[in-house]
């Protein structure tokens, strides 16, 4: 049965596209035009700013999702509550998608506030699972 937290699973995991989408096409001065996607990395590295940003978050996005999954598949499979694994799951999507936001806006701080509540989150999972 796919419970919540699986659906968060999925929802973590595109996650990374927004946040290169933004990159690429979405900020106030990308145009579409001048995308090379004949050569996206090199187009990538050439990114500045709230851009640049973006593809920082994407990546930080992409390396927190391991322990997120693993997190929800043992909390699943030890049977702990249904109810926490949900709630803990949707935080951290909800905190994931701020953290995107905050480091676009290059609010470092905050964003690491955000970045530990987050993998709280997964750690979380693991402790209810005991």
């Amino acid at each position: 049965m796919m419970t919540i937290a699986y659906w968060c699973i999925l929802l973590a995991c595109l996650l990374p596209w927004f946040s290169i989408g933004y990159a690429k096409f979405l900020a106030p001065k990308a145009a579409f035009s001048e995308f090379d996607n004949e050569a996206p990395r090199d187009f990538l590295l050439q990114l500045e700013n709230d851009r640049k940003r973006a593809v920082w978050a994407e990546k930080n996005t992409y390396e927190a999702l391991p322990l997120f999954i693993a997190a929800v598949l043992v909390a699943h499979q030890a049977g702990a509550d249904q109810y926490l694994i949900n709630v803990l799951a949707v935080l951290f999507v909800v905190l994931r998608v701020i953290y995107i936001g905050l480091y676009i806006a290059n609010l470092a701080t905050l964003r690491t506030v955000v970045w530990t509540a987050a993998i709280g989150c997964s750690f979380g999972m693991f402790l209810i699972s005991i």
